[in-house]
This record gives structure tokens, sequence and C-alpha cells, in this order.
């Protein structure tokens, strides 16, 4: 095995650390924790693989000597994202790759390439979205999905198409986020995709991103980076689900300021979290309260159309649904009962975005 090459630190400090939140790898094997380099005459590939996601991005390089080689992921990572240098030189030396720097040398041990799966090449390709937008709907949507493994089915954002519209929805049961936005189709997709690697592709995606999709697997490529992923079971899950016909309270209020009653009064809320919600005439009002701690009460201004209902919130689902909504004015569509409350933009929002918040039982005092 050879590779000899010169490359920026900062760069593949970056791409290193990328793939290993990407592919987090398999600890039982080192192969599949392993991070795949490969040079040649285009610069540096870099690619994981653990048999159920892949990812590989591509860096400049100075290539002195061709080769491909395969080294333990996170050291790597650690090891580039640790040096203060602008570049530094990645050589083979007999079993270990040595990155060598002005007084210092690292080697990692070299692992074997031949049994590594490599950079799986994503299904085709099924339409274009633009970067931004898209990044930012992945952002607020991938977080209202559960963090529960033992519920696999709702720890993912399915993405859909309707036409020319790309639909991307996601829910822990207690709330649920849908966006809305615009794409071009070269054909359809109905994908659930684990929404911890969506919120890690969000932080990366730019310029046009490409959606891969066949029945068991899903992709994204942009730039010079493509990731795939195989995907869970969630035709189950969509927005139609939740009734919003009982709607007999609209409040508009501003995000930002509804927010930080919602942070300040939840630091007095039970040991759930929950909070009352009460409409005034042009007030929305929050109460929270605990023995152990005291109480609190915030009114924020606010314009109310219909009746006045009372409901009672999880205090961090509040907080969720109107980050999603930060320097906008929200429309609240609150419906009696245990029945959903629904979020949404006054303003014209490129994502179509709608925010669900299920209701809870009211604090016993």
């Amino acid at each position: 095995m050879n590779l000899d090459l010169t490359v920026s630190t900062a760069d593949l400090a970056g791409g290193a650390s990328a793939l290993v939140r990407l592919v987090p790898g398999k600890l039982i094997d080192p192969v599949l924790s392993g991070l795949l380099l490969e040079a040649d005459g285009g610069g540096v590939t870099l690619a994981a693989n653990d048999r159920e996601r892949a990812a590989k991005l591509a860096r400049a390089a100075v290539v002195h000597t061709e080769g491909r080689v395969l080294v333990p992921a996170k050291p790597l990572a650690d090891t580039l994202r640790a040096l203060e240098l602008p570049e530094v030189r990645l050589v083979v030396e007999g079993s270990h790759l040595a990155i060598r720097a002005p007084g210092a040398r690292y080697a990692l041990p070299l692992l074997d390439v031949d049994v590594h799966p490599g950079a799986a090449a994503p299904p085709a390709a099924v339409g274009t979205v633009d970067g931004e937008l898209f990044s930012s709907a992945l952002s607020t949507v991938a977080s209202a999905a559960s963090r529960d493994e033992a519920l696999p089915m709702f720890t993912g954002v399915r993405i859909r198409s309707e036409d020319d519209r790309l639909v991307m929805l996601a829910t822990d049961r207690y709330q649920m986020a849908v966006a809305t936005l615009a794409w071009r189709p070269a054909g359809p997709v109905d994908a659930l995709v684990p929404a911890g690697l969506l919120t890690e592709i969000a932080k990366q995606v730019g310029g046009q991103v490409t959606l891969h999709a066949d029945r068991d697997r899903f992709g994204l490529a942009w730039a010079r980076s493509v990731a795939t992923t195989s995907v869970l079971d969630g035709s189950f899950l969509h927005e139609s689900k939740i009734s919003v016909s009982d709607v007999d309270t609209r409040v508009q209020v501003p995000a930002d300021a509804l927010a930080g009653a919602v942070r300040r009064v939840g630091l007095y809320t039970d040991a759930r979290g929950v909070m009352i919600v009460e409409v005034g005439d042009g007030e929305i009002r929050l109460r929270g309260a605990d023995s152990r701690i005291g109480e609190a009460e915030e009114s924020v201004k606010a314009s109310v159309d219909g009746g006045r209902t009372p409901q009672a919130y999880q205090s961090r689902f509040l907080s969720d649904a109107l980050r999603a909504f930060a320097g906008r004015t929200v429309l609240m569509e609150i419906q009696p009962g245990m029945r959903a409350t629904v979020f949404s933009s006054v303003e014209e929002d490129a994502l179509g975005l709608r925010y669900v918040v299920m209701p809870m039982l009211p604090p016993k005092h």
C-alpha cells in the first residue's frame, strides 16, 4: 500500500470530522469504523461505509504518490483537528499512515482496505432542490423526530414528492413538523430517512442538492460530497392523520416575544414541564407553578380571533415550535379538548412550514 500527499489541515480535518458524524461506524468491527483515503490526480477522496450508511467527500490535495489506505476514522479526525498548522503531509510508512508536520509525527495503523465495502454509489437521481432551503427545512423538521431508538419509525423524516413540491415530515407522537418546498423532480420519492443523519447533512449542504432514491436506499449529493443510507418504513406517517377541523381560537403573536415568555415561565413548571396557555382580549397568558419552586405568570400582546380555549402544553414543545418561526409573526390555531394546535407563519413562507403540538393534561394542584 502506498500513499503520499500534502493537504490543507483545515480542509482534511473538516472532511474527516464530517464523515465521523455522518457514519459513526461499527465499534465491534474496526474495518467498518475506518476511514478510506484514495489519492489520485484529482486530489484526495475520503469515504466511510458501515453497510447501513455511507458517505464520500472530496478535497483538494497535492498528491505525490497515488494510493488507497484505510485508517481508524476518529483518531485521524481528532489528530487533524488538534493541529494548528496550515497544511500536513500524509504518507504510508510500513504498516502505518504517518501524519507529518514540522517537529511532529503521528502514526495510525493501517487497516485491511481490501475487506472494506468502499464508497457505495448512490441510487438513481430523482430530482434537485435548492440547498439553502433544503438545509433550513431539514434543520427544523428533523428536530421534531423522536430520539428513542426503541421506536425507530418515529426517529426518521419522511421525504416524499407531490409533483413539483417536496414534503418533509417528522413526529415523535407529541409534536409534528411539516415543510413543503419547491423542487425539480426527475422521478418520485417517498422515503423515511434517519433524522440524525439529516441533521448532520443540514450543516453541510449548499448550492444545488440532488436527491437519490430507490426502494431500499436514499441519498443526497452536493458539491463534491454524497451520503447514502438504508431507509426505514414510514409510509404511515402523514400530516392528514392530525385533525385540524375544530379550530375555535386563532392567535397571531410575535414568535420571539412568546418564545421568551415560554422560556421564563418554563422555569416554574412541574416535573413534566407543563404550563397553562390562556387566551384573553388582545393577549396570550402563560402560567406555570410547582410547589417546590414557586409560580410564574406572563402575558404577551396578541391579535385574537374566536373563542377562549385554555390549553396545557409541555414547554419544550412550545419552544421547539416557536424557534422554527424566529423573527416572524406566528399564527396559532387552537382546538378545544385534547386536539392538536397548529403553528404557521403569518408572513409568506418558502418552506410552507407547519408545526403541530399536542396538548397535555393540565398540572394537578
